[in-house]
């Protein structure tokens, strides 16, 4: 093999390989299952085990369709861990019928209009130094900041929750999994 062709073999591997890397970034894990930015919000969180009582809230709330439409979206979406974290039977009593407007407003708390990545949070951020307002599809406010190189949520009642799994891409917005349930006022 001559030297012009070993370097179209080396580019071709090389480039099959950045391609493999590239895949391997752009669909991130979230709950042992891959998240893929060609399926919507709901399609992806449906198959992440860390996310099974979101997934149930948001089906009890009738938020299913809404989630599954064009969006963009940004959610804040709390890991099965986080929702464990709020006083014993709160999960169970938002999941009763009677109860149903108070799970819309906790669940569309954690929601804002347009697709926001953590770089355009963090922008936000810095513009307004140091502490960014998101308002929520609920029509409260989160107040975003940066601790410890960590992106940090507080909502309207003081509660913090951090962004451990940021910039998961869908088709109809982006989703930022937290590690505590966000309360609105």
């Amino acid at each position: 093999m001559n030297k012009r062709n070993m370097l179209a073999v080396l580019v071709v591997l090389m480039f099959g390989f950045s391609a493999l890397h590239a895949s391997a970034q752009k669909d991130p894990m979230v709950g042992g299952a891959a998240m893929y930015p060609t399926k919507n919000i709901v399609e992806n969180a449906v198959n992440s085990k860390d996310h099974t009582t979101l997934v149930a809230a948001v089906k009890a709330a009738g938020l299913v369709g809404t989630l599954e439409g064009p969006g963009p979206f940004t959610v804040f979406a709390p890991t099965n861990e986080a929702f464990a974290k709020l006083p014993a039977g709160t999960v169970d009593t938002l999941l009763k019928p009677e109860n149903l407007d108070q799970l819309k407003k906790i669940l569309t708390y954690h929601v804002v209009a347009g697709k926001l990545t953590a770089k355009d949070i963090a922008h936000q951020i810095k513009a307004a130094h140091g502490k960014a307002t998101l308002t929520t599809v609920e029509g409260g406010t989160l107040t975003a900041m940066m601790q410890g190189g960590k992106l940090v949520l507080t909502d309207e009642k003081g509660g913090t929750s951090t962004v451990t799994i940021a910039n998961v891409i869908q088709s109809d917005g982006v989703i930022h999994v937290v590690d505590t349930v966000l309360i609105p006022n």
